[in-house]
């Protein structure tokens, strides 16, 4: 059965509103999620409308909508292109992603997202995948560690993270949440602790699941698909993210690298809407304190 409250959806109306839905339109939501942003554009759809919205986690499918305008799309939105042409979908109106971790990932302690409590250190979003924050942390070594601890967590002094977790796992094999943060704690700041072991976890995750390739074979699909004029909305809750989606709106590659013609002229297939990041107002921050970090960027298919 779905669950109505398993995500509260972010910026929800500043999503609505750039996404310009026509009812007869084709959509795309690249992380259903709880499906708060799927339903809602799906109440906005009428005859000929048709919404489709992917995830890869098992947990979601509970969440689908039943309507003759909707399909559930079990898949990793890096294969969105691929999924598409198997149901014969060449061209679409809009595009969403909202690209935050949900509040549901959160709150089951058992998938291991989060460093409060103990539980297994996994953090895989697709549950079928082989590779979990536990193989990471035990079998990389500290040059790798220090490695996507500063790319993926922006943490500083990682080669002594690094330090600390070898010390820890070869004594034996770190398994569970509880005993990653036990293992970090001669570096923990104590005055910063949650930011710091925030970083550190966001840093497994985002290795786990190959977060930032994903997103970029998502956004350059993400072009092919849509049509002239169509949108493309995207919610992003950390820095690098962000940087990837501001540099492929604005030169239509995640480099950022300005494309020119013969005569010198800038080309990018896409048309920045959102000249500044839309971000959560404060009454929104209060409601859903998970959305203070989120940044909405827009663009349009020339």
């Amino acid at each position: 059965m779905a669950n109505e409250t398993y995500h509260i959806p972010v910026l929800l109306e500043e999503c609505l509103e750039h996404l310009a839905i026509k009812e007869s339109g084709t959509y795309i939501d690249l992380t259903m999620g709880g499906g708060g942003h799927t339903r809602e554009i799906l109440a906005r759809l009428g005859e000929g409308g048709k919404l489709y919205s992917l995830d890869q986690d098992p947990d979601a499918a509970a969440n689908a909508p039943q309507d003759e305008h909707f399909e559930f799309v079990a898949s990793n939105f890096r294969f969105v292109r691929g999924a598409m042409r198997l149901r014969g979908v060449d061209e679409v109106d809009g595009i969403l992603a909202d690209l935050g971790v949900s509040s549901h990932h959160f709150d089951a302690k058992h998938r291991g997202f989060s460093f409060r409590g103990e539980a297994p250190l996994d953090m895989r979003m697709n549950t079928r995948a082989k590779r979990t924050a536990a193989d990471i942390v035990n079998s990389y070594d500290k040059e790798q560690l220090a490695k996507v601890l500063a790319e993926y967590g922006e943490l500083d002094t990682t080669w002594k993270i690094a330090n600390c977790i070898e010390r820890a796992r070869s004594q034996k094999p770190i398994e569970t949440t509880a005993e990653l943060v036990e293992a970090v704690k001669p570096c923990t700041p104590p005055k910063d602790e949650a930011k710091f072991l925030t970083k550190l976890f966001q840093a497994l995750r985002i290795e786990v699941n190959g977060e930032m390739e994903a997103l970029k074979m998502a956004l350059e699909q993400s072009i092919k698909l849509l049509k002239p004029g169509g949108r493309l909305v995207v919610i992003s809750y950390h820095s690098l993210e962000d940087r990837i989606v501001k540099n492929f709106m604005r030169s239509g590659n995640t480099e950022g690298r300005i494309e020119k013609d013969f005569f010198g002229r800038a080309t990018t297939p896409l048309k920045v809407i959102s000249k500044k990041a839309i971000v959560p107002t404060a009454e929104e921050v209060e409601r859903n304190p998970r959305s203070r970090s989120a940044k909405l960027r827009v663009a349009e298919k020339i």
